[in-house]
């Protein structure tokens, strides 16, 4: 849970500075480095593909996956969910004074920013299972930058949002570690592989803002991944 701590801290800090001196930051210097972070993350989901041992396994998971998620509707699901927590939150029927909806709000948008997307989840299960929490160390900063906007003008209630992604990715991490002790090292690389396209994704994306992908119905490929590779060890046929 290493990873889920350093994410945790980058919001708390990120949320500090944006408090106190957020408003002298220049919007156009955030979105360089912005930039800069989404060129690197599409060169570390690059890099970490290169784990796969055949790419024939990372591509027949992506194409399982990408089925079974749209299937699913997984990227409606998770933007269905953040627009309910949303409407709860600020429902009518609860009016709150300006101060405390200004916390509320704070509170909300940046925990569903944090905690509902593919690289909360995907960094938390590579942290998980193997205790590599680089991928989460990346999201850190991109939380960290955006906690210092959000807490300039939201407030104190961006801080209080490192709660839930402590609870959320810590639950995730800690379930991958326990269902993932008898995975081997050919299981890890092939999810690993998988985890670098979804995150080469996440990059054009959200960060890079080239093209817009659905990149939550890729998820279910990091399932599919274990399936085959289990499934080629079980038939003994080397790949």
């Amino acid at each position: 849970m290493i990873g889920t701590f350093i994410n945790v801290a980058a919001i708390l800090l990120g949320g500090l500075i944006g408090l106190t001196a957020g408003h002298k930051i220049p919007a156009k210097f955030r979105q360089t480095i912005v930039s800069g972070l989404g060129l690197f993350t599409l060169a570390y989901g690059i890099y970490i593909f290169t784990e796969t041992k055949n790419m024939l396994i990372p591509l027949g998971a992506l194409i399982l996956g990408t089925i079974a998620g749209e299937w699913l509707k997984l990227e409606e699901r998770l933007e269905s969910l953040g627009s309910f927590l949303q409407a709860k939150f600020n429902s009518a029927e609860n009016p709150q004074s300006a101060d405390a909806q200004r916390f509320i709000n704070g509170f909300v948008t940046t925990s569903l920013l944090f905690c509902i997307g593919p690289m909360a989840i995907l960094g938390s299960i590579q942290d998980g299972l193997s205790g590599n929490f680089q991928m989460l160390a990346i999201k850190s900063l991109l939380d960290g930058l955006a906690s210092v906007a959000f807490a300039s003008s939201l407030g104190a209630g961006v801080l209080f949002s490192a709660l839930p992604v402590l609870v959320y990715q810590g639950a995730i991490s800690l379930s991958a570690r326990a269902l993932g002790q008898g995975f081997d090292a050919s299981v890890v690389a092939e999810m690993t592989a998988i985890g670098g396209v979804i995150l080469a994704g996440i990059a054009i994306s959200n960060l890079l803002e080239i093209k817009k992908i659905r990149t939550g119905s890729f998820l279910p490929a990091l399932v599919f991944a274990v399936l085959i590779v289990l499934g080629l060890n079980a038939l003994g046929i080397a790949y």
